[in-house]
């Protein structure tokens, strides 16, 4: 028997398809899911393509935990061309020749300048906010774009392949890193201008690609079939430490009161089960007590 709507929790990883926006995909799984709450963690480009980890009903109150998750993405950069997107749906703004560049050469680059911390300007076309406004609401409107630069972090990055006017790269960054800004970058650094032709992400905090399953996988599966494909709540929070709780703890705790822990402890955030039953996220405090946070639904105690 298919759970009712109300009763929908989990984490589904979907492959995203290209051409579709992030909600869209979100909204198609609710339905076929018969979930009435749910989110994405982090949207991909309509270009875009690979790992979107949706959240469904008290999924969604830890899916900020994926949203400040690491990320691994696999780009083409088509270079000579630059659009106003800074991807390959948008129109064509500028030209440029594209030197003769050797393997070594763009890997010596990617290697040296384009690791760490780097200080970043995120394309116009964003949905970055500006005084309420998103940033590509702005640039249609052909209004000034302010600047947004912030620091990020590329974790790691390396050429796959390259042709005469395309890179293929495979990087890992942190989160609100644009993979669009990435790419222009890398081009004016070898004396050209790129786009983004092709995007998939990889990786997603611990989700990887060969975990998801495309919408139309979903779709032809029975509503049996598409429940089982849900990750548990907690899925999104498995890097956080464990904190089990004895029965005494456990009935204070899900009425909001603090609870004494042992020194030994560290403080900071936990996962928080009764037995082998996931509760909620909750906070070791300097105190030693242990304090709630967001608790799943008392029916589901």
């Amino acid at each position: 028997m298919a759970r009712k709507a109300n009763n929908v929790h989990g984490v589904l990883l979907i492959d995203k398809d290209a051409g579709m926006t992030s909600n869209h995909v979100l909204q198609r799984a609710k339905r076929l899911l018969g979930a009435t709450k749910g989110g994405h963690t982090g949207a991909l480009d309509p270009l875009a393509t690979g790992v979107l980890p949706l959240c469904f009903g008290d999924a969604t109150k830890y899916s900020q935990f994926m949203l400040d998750a690491d990320k691994a993405y696999e780009t083409r950069a088509q270079l000579g061309v630059r659009t106003d997107t800074a991807d390959a749906d948008g129109a064509v703004i500028e030209q440029a020749a594209v030197p003769e560049l050797s393997a070594d050469a763009i890997s010596q680059l990617l290697r040296t300048e384009f690791i760490g911390e780097l200080t970043q300007t995120p394309p116009a076309y964003s949905a970055l906010k500006h005084q309420g406004k998103k940033l590509y609401e702005l640039a249609r409107e052909g209004k000034a774009i302010p600047d947004k630069s912030r620091t990020i972090r590329i974790l790691d990055n390396r050429l796959i392949a390259e042709g005469e006017d395309w890179l293929d790269i495979w990087l890992h960054c942190t989160k609100g890193t644009y993979v669009r800004s990435f790419v222009e970058d890398v081009a004016a650094a070898l004396g050209t201008v790129a786009h983004v032709a092709r995007l998939r992400r990889l990786q997603h905090g611990n989700f990887e690609i060969g975990q998801c399953i495309t919408l139309d996988q979903l779709e032809a599966m029975s509503a049996e079939e598409r429940l089982m494909q849900l990750l548990p709540v907690d899925a999104c929070i498995t890097a956080l430490p464990v904190y089990a709780l004895n029965e005494h703890q456990f009935a204070a705790v899900k009425h909001g009161i603090k609870v004494p822990v042992e020194p030994e402890v560290d403080t900071g955030e936990v996962r928080i089960y009764r037995k082998e039953q996931f509760i909620g996220l909750g906070e070791i405090t300097p105190e030693h007590e242990l304090k709630s946070r967001r608790l799943v639904q008392t029916d589901l105690l």
